[in-house]
């Protein structure tokens, strides 16, 4: 039967499997980020791709019948045909952003780990050891100072819906023109559409992002 003093013995020598079982993880939190990333880019492409070719054959059209009802018509189902395109692209953008937060997160604490197993390291780490908000921003932007407005604005989640946004719009706009209302009236329709579709993402986003993180384990120091 082994005594106390073999049993602190133990509990002290060197464990090098640990860090073979922590880097194993990582590297499937790291595969899986990949992979969910090249999916959404790959969707992107697609719906840049369709909405490119809506625009094309449009033009192709107008060359060959002029610009009458005929062609209105066919704009208002390619816009909205684009629109919805680009609103299911937009909620798997946003699923896979929360889904990026938790495995950042998930990253955090393994290199917290690694810091707890070997605290010599710490000075070369570039990205965060803590789970928290300030962690993740911090891992996020790679060391660099910036703000949660910069990281919203140049995320691909709000390209979409700036996408999302125009094409609502030129909706809107295609509308008014279809019920023959004036330019003013029109343009107002235009304006009003992207800007209610605009809203209308923002709140969703909102709901998946707007509550504070759980199960802090390892938070920032004050």
């Amino acid at each position: 039967m082994a005594t106390d003093d073999e049993a602190t013995g133990d509990e002290a020598r060197p464990r090098p499997e640990l860090a073979t079982i922590l880097a194993t993880e990582h590297w499937s939190l790291l595969g899986t980020r990949s992979m969910t990333w090249s999916e959404v880019m790959s969707r992107i492409s697609i719906l840049l791709t369709v909405v490119s070719a809506f625009l094309v054959v449009l033009a192709l059209v107008a060359q060959g019948v002029g610009f009458d009802r005929s062609l209105l018509g066919i704009a208002i189902g390619f816009a909205l045909a684009s629109l919805v395109l680009g609103t299911l692209t937009a909620m798997r953008v946003a699923m896979a952003s929360a889904e990026d937060v938790q495995l950042v997160r998930a990253m955090n604490r393994l290199r917290a780990a690694y810091v707890e197993l070997a605290p010599e390291i710490r000075p070369y780490l570039t990205a965060s050891t803590h789970d928290d908000d300030a962690g993740l921003m911090a891992t996020f932007a790679v060391g660099e100072r910036r703000t949660l407005p910069a990281q919203v604005v140049g995320s691909t989640g709000f390209f979409v819906m700036v996408i999302n946004t125009l094409v609502a719009g030129a909706l809107g706009g295609l509308l008014g023109a279809a019920a023959s209302l004036s330019g003013w009236w029109t343009a107002m329709c235009g304006v009003g559409a992207g800007v209610l579709w605009l809203l209308l993402q923002l709140v969703v986003v909102r709901r998946l992002y707007g509550g504070p993180l759980e199960d802090v384990r390892f938070p920032s120091p004050d």
